[in-house]
């Protein structure tokens, strides 16, 4: 009876042993099933990890190629755009030279006009001067004379009405006795003494009047000086 006893201890010991090793053998393979799950885990996101990389690199290489590819394209637009600034800068220059030198020539031309409309009988009034220097001649002599008053007013009538008509031509005589010399209006042709303190240096008689026409010398006023 002891001896069964102690058997089936013994073959109960060894049956807890054999399910104690059982177990153990279980919990090793279920860690080796693991430890490979994730070793295949790691594999595989290494692997996942090796097909990303160059896909992400490839993605870099082409945003860099993109980006130098925008960076051209702004750089020639922008080369482009100052280009057609600096030939709209240049027909702006050339615009304005050009109004400019027509704006004087439009003003010259009509300066040129103006005067030669108000010279244009210059030489028809220039050639009736000795004319009028006649009748000055003619009217002083006739001054002089004690029987001539008719003639004198015929002459005088006549005189004045071919001077007016000059005037109205714009024929101006010039007014100098008693006036400083001024060799724009006047030519010396002789000294006197003067008559009069004052008029030393002045102008104190006149051999040939002289005029203008619209403002223009067209005879210079040949004037005694007194001295």
């Amino acid at each position: 009876m002891a001896n069964k006893k102690s058997a089936d201890k013994k073959q109960k010991k060894q049956e807890n042993k054999m399910n104690a090793d059982n177990k153990q053998n279980q919990v090793n393979i279920e860690t080796e099933e693991e430890s490979k799950q994730e070793e295949t885990q790691e594999a595989g996101q290494e692997k996942k990890l090796e097909q990303e990389e160059p896909q992400a690199s490839k993605q870099e290489q082409q945003a860099t190629e993109k980006e130098s590819s925008d960076i051209e394209e702004r750089a020639e637009e922008k080369s482009k755009e100052e280009k057609l600034q600096a030939e709209i800068d240049q027909l702006n220059d050339k615009f304005l030279r050009l109004y400019s030198e027509f704006d004087n020539y439009r003003k010259r031309t009509n300066r040129e006009r103006q005067e030669l409309r108000k010279t244009a009988g210059e030489d028809i009034i220039v050639s009736l001067l000795p004319v009028l220097d006649d009748f000055d001649r003619a009217i002083q002599s006739i001054q002089e004379s004690e029987d001539a008053g008719e003639l004198y007013k015929g002459i005088e009538l006549i005189y004045t009405k071919l001077k007016s008509v000059l005037e109205q031509k714009g024929l101006e005589e010039m007014d100098s006795i008693g006036k400083d010399f001024d060799t724009d209006y006047h030519e010396a042709v002789t000294y006197v003494p003067a008559p009069k303190e004052e008029l030393k240096d002045k102008i104190v008689d006149i051999t040939q009047k002289g005029y203008m026409l619209n403002g223009k010398v067209i005879r210079f006023a040949k004037v005694v000086l007194g001295n």
